[in-house]
């Protein structure tokens, strides 16, 4: 019976798709997390390319560079790419995109890592120019594959979902294990993850269908030089969509603001229609996403590494284990919701925005008065906050795909996916120029425990 039903959920799916836009999502889409440890400085990633080429900058720039420094270098080109990119990126057909985002995460990698040890600014600017470039190729390689999921179906959607879920967790142990238990230099452990945009180009060329791309903008293309309207949306017609199964979605009801596309040529007519278009989505899909990231990353990057406990009370040996242990579990429930969008369609998107500031407010709480007596209770907190974030990343997405039309739909995905990237980056600033961490220590000691001063 189990088997039949899981059969029958994923009837018509091409293994091929799923594989490829389960390595896209691993390999480019942005979510990170800093490790704010005292001794040793780790970014977590949501992306393996994003979490090597991050960790080992943080620990090659040295002590001396601000922690805010890679964090802004590491968030504001990506949030600005997507912010603009929208706009201009479809100039570009997809096949050169790839091309361009492997070369760019290569030569990040490549900048960190044959920099010489952190002696003088010259060699830190130089790091910290790969971590720029890594995002940069993060940032438009997620709204870009968030665009061609429109002309694969919702399997594509499911499987890029799940691998951006993985990504956090292969990406973080990777780095582990090649400079902790093989033993490599951070240097000879970036040159070899150098190679890995090579699996982007052959999921891209060998292995994904792409007469289907081929088609559909072969179609819109003609569509457009003979001037149909919106209302001829249909240029990925039926049959293209055929190797997933899925029907194509018209529903327009619930999104009657969106602004209907138009078919010119004048480039500055366009970029004026695409930004009204852009308001349309603001409130059904990007708000609430940017809630979403923001409670999620402020607890992530700044009340997480006060959540301790008497170390005779927990299972650790020491207070830096604390912090990479949620990080792990946080990472585990993004994984398992990201994965769920098969199973699971949860359309409540503004809800789940608002129990995951409740968690934001309860973490808050824990961090000044520990008003959870066991840290298993506060595991299990963090496992529900990774799960919150993951389901509202996919459900936005799914949501978008089902009810913008069929000819704006390509746009909308990437410029909705500007809403993690704003979250985190509003985050990131409260937490710094707020000092939230700090403050929350700071309440701590004045209260006898000084356990954030030992880590």
């Amino acid at each position: 019976m189990f088997r039949a039903r899981l059969g029958a959920v994923f009837a018509g799916a091409d293994v091929r798709v799923c594989t490829a836009f389960w390595l896209f999502g691993i390999l480019i889409c942005i979510c990170f997390l800093f490790d704010h440890s005292a001794d040793r400085k780790q970014g977590l990633i949501n992306n393996v390319l994003y979490v090597i080429i991050l960790s080992a900058a943080l620990d090659l720039v040295g002590p001396n560079v601000p922690k805010a420094v890679v964090l802004l270098a590491d968030i504001i080109p990506s949030f600005l790419i997507k912010l603009c990119a929208p706009y201009f990126i479809h100039l570009v057909p997809y096949w050169l995109r790839i091309i361009l985002f492997a070369v760019i995460s290569s030569w990040g990698m490549l900048l960190i890592a044959l920099a010489p040890p952190y002696t003088d600014g010259g060699t830190i600017t130089t790091k910290m120019a790969g971590v720029v470039l890594a995002s940069l190729s993060s940032g438009a390689g997620e709204l870009s594959f968030l665009g061609l999921t429109h002309y694969y179906g919702s399997f594509s959607q499911a499987a890029w979902g799940s691998g951006t879920g993985a990504a956090g967790l292969i990406g973080a142990a990777y780095y582990s294990i090649a400079t902790t238990s093989i033993g490599l230099s951070v240097e000879t452990s970036l040159l070899a993850s150098s190679f890995l945009p090579l699996i982007m180009l052959l999921s891209f060329f060998l292995m994904l269908p792409r007469r289907l791309l081929r088609r559909a903008t072969s179609l819109q293309n003609h569509n457009e030089n003979v001037g149909h309207e919106e209302g001829n949306d249909d240029f990925s017609d039926r049959e293209d969509h055929g190797l997933l199964a899925e029907p194509l979605s018209e529903s327009t009801a619930s999104l009657k603001s969106f602004v209907p596309i138009v078919t010119t040529t004048t480039w500055k007519t366009r970029f004026l229609h695409d930004l009204r278009r852009s308001r349309g989505l603001i409130f059904p899909y990007i708000l609430p996403l940017v809630l979403v990231y923001f409670a999620e990353y402020l607890i992530n990057q700044s009340v997480a590494p006060t959540l301790l406990f008497p170390l005779n009370e927990t299972p650790f040996t020491e207070y830096r284990s604390f912090y990479p242990t949620y990080a792990t579990i946080y990472q585990i429930g993004v994984f398992i919701s990201r994965s769920s969008l098969p199973f699971l369609r949860l359309p409540y998107l503004y809800s789940m925005g608002l129990l995951q500031c409740l968690n934001l407010a309860l973490v808050i709480l824990q961090a000044l008065y520990t008003i959870l007596p066991s840290i298993y209770l506060v595991f299990a907190l963090i496992f529900w906050e990774g799960l919150l974030g993951g389901l509202v990343y996919v459900n936005t997405y799914a949501k978008v795909s089902d009810e913008v039309p069929e000819a704006q739909r390509e746009f909308a995905l990437g410029a909705v996916s500007v809403s993690d990237s704003a979250g985190i980056s509003l985050a990131a600033l409260v937490g710094v120029v707020g000092a939230v961490e700090e403050g929350l220590c700071g309440w701590q000691v004045g209260k006898g425990r000084d356990w954030c001063r030992r880590l």
